[in-house]
């Protein structure tokens, strides 16, 4: 039987695991040294492993993730941290034409095996500490996009990020690093199952889809428990990682359920949904359609600071089965 672990402690355990197996694996960022990260992802490691393993950097995102870039394309793996995603836009030169390009631009001869972990998303009150960017960098051709919703799979999708020759950014989002799950430790790096761009679906049903990742996995689930008591049979599919897309995951779902129900706590224009959507109304998956397919995604309004505001915001359990309900009737 697996055991239960935080999200949090899933992640430190992978990043124990990278460290101990593979000598090229090193982690950077602000304070995850001795202060142990600003989550306590890295307690301990820097003791474990040193300071040439685990080390501290000047607050400056684009030194953090240049330094990455250089590592990586020297032959090291490097797993670097930008502490809040708001400020992953600060490094936008070295991500974006640098680390996503060079692959590319050398015919494939140059690799550039890094990760970027930030901690993503809204919930804590704070006005320029919680945006949702996956969206941009889902738009850039050689980046991957990782969002895990469950300590499993931000346990596995970080080994095999890892394990990926080219740039991931992989987002935790600040709610769910304590939140408890079913988990299994891996034995070596390579024993991870997870595949990136593979959704999954992680709840069965017959009446609707409803595909969302990251945290609102979580709330989609609460959600088809409400719905259940009400008659509805909700099937829950979690994208996992948004780019690539597994888009086919979701037309079979859709082509079982009829109906489509998009979700994330990003902003609603031009965000992962849109995309989602026209993946589905693109393929045959249209005909099985009984109803409009719906979104329900963040407010288009920058991330208020008091709470109130915040709430109304980001799209609540409330709002996804209210939303589920309304396209039942459709």
């Amino acid at each position: 039987m697996p055991e239960t672990s935080s999200y949090a402690k899933a992640v430190g355990a992978a990043l124990r695991l990278l460290l101990t197996e593979d000598p090229r694996v090193f982690l950077a960022g602000e304070d995850i040294g001795i202060y142990g990260g600003a989550f306590g992802i890295t307690d301990g490691l820097v003791q474990e492993f040193g300071e040439d393993r685990v080390r501290d950097t000047p607050i400056s995102e684009e030194v953090i993730v240049g330094l990455g870039v250089g590592a990586a394309i020297t032959g090291l793996r490097p797993v670097v941290e930008v502490q809040f995603f708001d400020f992953i836009v600060n490094a936008m030169d070295p991500l974006v034409n640098q680390a996503a390009k060079l692959h590319f631009m050398y015919g494939g001869h140059v690799d550039v095996p890094m990760v970027v972990r930030a901690a993503g998303g809204g919930g804590t009150g704070a006005a320029q500490h919680s945006q949702s960017l996956e969206a941009w960098f889902a738009h850039v051709p050689g980046l991957k996009v990782v969002l895990p919703a469950t300590p499993q799979d931000a346990h596995d999708l970080l080994l095999a990020s890892v394990l990926d020759p080219n740039p991931v950014v992989f987002v935790e989002h600040k709610l769910l690093y304590k939140t408890e799950g079913p988990f299994e430790s891996r034995a070596r790096i390579a024993d991870t199952p997870a595949r990136i761009g593979e959704a999954k679906v992680v709840r069965h049903g017959t009446d609707l889809t409803i595909a969302a990742y990251s945290i609102m996995t979580v709330k989609a689930l609460e959600a088809a428990k409400r719905l259940a008591d009400a008659g509805i049979d909700a099937e829950v599919v979690d994208l996992r990682t948004v780019r690539p897309l597994d888009i086919e995951t979701v037309r079979g779902s859709v082509r079982k359920t009829g109906r489509l129900l998009v979700g994330h706590e990003a902003p609603t224009a031009v965000g992962v949904g849109a995309e989602v959507v026209a993946g589905v109304v693109e393929s045959d998956a249209l005909d099985y359609l009984l109803a409009p397919v719906r979104r329900v995604c963040g407010r288009d309004n920058p991330m208020p600071y008091a709470k109130e505001l915040e709430r109304a915001t980001i799209p609540q359990v409330d709002d996804i089965e209210r939303s589920a309900k309304e396209l039942m009737n459709a």
